[in-house]
Order: C-alpha cells, then structure tokens, then sequence
C-alpha cells in the first residue's frame, strides 16, 4: 500500500474562510468516494499552534504506484489541484505502507 500525504500551506495574507480557500476544501472533500483507487482519505485543518506547522493536510491510501498515478491524474483531482494552486503552496511525500 502506497500512503499520500499532502501538507498544505496557505499563502501570505490568505485565511482558511477566504471563499477561495472554502470550495477548494469542498472541492477535496468531493474526491472522497468518486476516484475508485483511493483506500481511505482524510483531510483536516492544522491545530498546532507552532511556527513551522502547515496549515491543512491530506492523507490518503492507494494500492500502489499504478492507483496512485490514477488517482493524481483523475480530472477531479487536477481540478482541486488548480483551485489550490491560487492561493497556496504544499509538500509531498509518498511512501510504501507494509
């Protein structure tokens, strides 16, 4: 199993009840069911109050490279993705679950 995990950082001056930022939540929140490669998916808004903690985080499971590539290059995915893209910026990692 291939483990997603997605950390997200709002951009200067952006607030998560900025409209932007609330259909683009809604927007992942939608993918949740409707790409048949995802195992399991989560998301959630940061509660620590450090510094160097991003903002918003995704985590997600596939079976492997083929449903993760799947998943990354499904229309509804790349929608989300270009929604985020105005107003922040994030991290990957993908690594293998045993």
């Amino acid at each position: 199993m291939i483990r997603h995990l997605v950390l997200f950082k709002l951009n200067e001056g952006v607030e998560r009840d900025d409209p932007r930022v609330v259909a683009g939540v809604r927007a992942f929140e939608q993918l949740d069911g409707l790409i048949p490669e995802l195992l399991s998916w989560e998301l959630g808004w940061n509660i620590s109050p450090r510094p160097i903690a991003y903002d918003f985080a995704l985590n997600a499971s596939v079976a492997d490279e083929s449903d993760l590539a799947a998943y990354l290059w499904h229309p509804a995915h790349q929608a989300g993705v270009a929604q985020w893209q105005e107003f922040a910026t994030w991290v990957v990692a993908d690594y293998v679950v045993e």
